[in-house]
């Protein structure tokens, strides 16, 4: 791991950002009566992520809040799986394209679990 100067510098927040991508991509093509329910609380969702991710990393100075917010990034990539899992069964994705969507984003579940898990070494430790 290398020198980590902003939330930006996360690879679990790069990771992020290209999922997001191919998520809203590959959602241009759900059917218009789903942009107001499915296209839109799946675009939401993942990119919640990000910005949860940023969040925790401003308030690292206080351990257990930066674990409360990396959960609730979790929770949000979580989200996204279910998500996922609605639009292929209502046939907006084929299995491959469901397998792989939802394979990235368990990477990055898994990411932010180990973070919470070593959240210590990412907060500054405080002078007493």
């Amino acid at each position: 791991m290398g020198v980590i100067r902003s939330f930006r510098d996360l690879k679990v927040y790069q990771e992020v950002l290209v999922e997001s991508k191919h998520l809203f991509e590959i959602s241009r093509r759900f059917p218009a009566e789903e942009r107001f329910s499915l296209t839109d609380q799946i675009r939401r969702s993942s990119r919640a992520v990000n910005a949860m991710i940023a969040e925790a990393w401003a308030r690292r100075g206080y351990p257990a809040v930066f674990r409360h917010k990396l959960s609730e990034a979790l929770g949000e990539a979580n989200e996204t799986q279910a998500w996922l899992d609605h639009a292929r069964e209502a046939g907006y994705l084929n299995e491959t394209a469901h397998r792989e969507l939802d394979a990235g984003w368990q990477s990055v579940g898994g990411r932010l679990r180990r973070m919470i898990d070593r959240a210590d070494t990412f907060c500054p430790k405080s002078e007493d």
